[in-house]
């Protein structure tokens, strides 16, 4: 099975981690099985929480690691320039308009505070869909009005065609913010469009996410997204069984890369934390213990 185009797509929204690593070697691993060219695609229209140093830190480790890709920024500047989503906002602004157009969805004006009071789940569970709320209402985000979303089938790389139901937490999801910005579930499908991108490897805990895009994709019938391959992969759990976060320090890349350890010693962390019986050293016999 060959692919065209794969991608990296981290946020630049803290410094990356482990997990964030592993995303990129098993991203790694199955472009160079398949014959897939790789995209790095820096996702930043979350402006609040840019920064130019979290851009930085993503090429600082990918060289650290010697992780190549074929396509995308190689520099901050150079980033910033020309590879920004910023510079890509008309395509999310005209698939947006297509959206409204085909009345795929409605206005929420709900805070966090009131959807929790609304079900103890914390989960949206449609409340404005009756509402008729204006579009253009200030204050108000676009909710894709999944209630008739039957199953969702996607493609897998190691199953085949899969049919999903879309989790609570999947359902209603906001494809414009209540800043009249694009929204990230929109905009990633937009991107993968633009590029090319074929085969899509994330974690499982992204499933929802890409159940999401699919329905976007659906609703705008880009059929390149409807047909691209997904690879969900485990995450990597930190000794508590917790997914690992932006926000623990001891797990990301820049704190273990400034303690002076080589990327030999990053694999045997990795490994450690995978729990194989054979050590990993380095990224051949980190695929070998890949299974796909």
């Amino acid at each position: 099975m060959d692919f065209k185009l794969t991608r990296f797509a981290p946020t630049p929204s803290g410094f990356l981690h482990l997990g964030n690593l592993y995303s990129f070697l098993v991203t790694k691993a199955l472009a160079e099985k398949t014959g897939a060219k790789i995209l790095l695609r820096i996702d930043d229209l979350d402006r609040d929480r840019y920064k130019t140093e979290y851009v930085q830190d993503i090429f600082d480790t990918l060289d650290y690691m010697e992780i190549g890709y074929d396509q995308g920024p190689k520099t901050v500047q150079e980033f910033e320039q020309e590879w920004s989503q910023i510079h890509r906002m008309n395509n999310y602004l005209e698939a947006l308009e297509q959206i409204r157009e085909r009345k795929l969805v409605f206005a929420c004006d709900c805070t966090r505070k009131k959807i929790q009071q609304l079900d103890s789940s914390g989960y949206y569970l449609g409340h404005c869909q009756v509402r008729n709320i204006p579009l253009e209402r200030n204050e108000t985000c676009w909710r894709m009005d999944t209630f008739d979303t039957d199953f969702i089938r996607i493609k897998t790389y190691s199953e085949g065609e899969k049919a999903y139901t879309l989790p609570e937490d999947s359902a209603f999801f906001i494809v414009r913010k209540k800043d009249k910005l694009p929204a990230y579930q929109l905009t990633s499908v937009i991107d993968d469009v633009h590029y090319g991108v074929d085969l899509v490897v994330r974690g499982n805990d992204l499933l929802g996410s890409t159940l999401d895009q699919q329905i976007v994709a659906n609703g705008l019938e880009l059929k390149s997204w409807q047909e691209a391959t997904f690879h969900h992969h485990p995450l990597l759990k930190d000794p508590k069984n917790k997914k690992l976060s932006k926000s623990e320090g001891a797990n990301s890349i820049q704190f273990i890369r400034k303690e002076g350890k080589k990327p030999a010693d990053v694999y045997q962390i990795l490994g450690e934390m995978l729990c194989v019986k054979e050590p990993i050293l380095d990224f051949e016999s980190f695929k070998e213990q890949l299974i796909f």
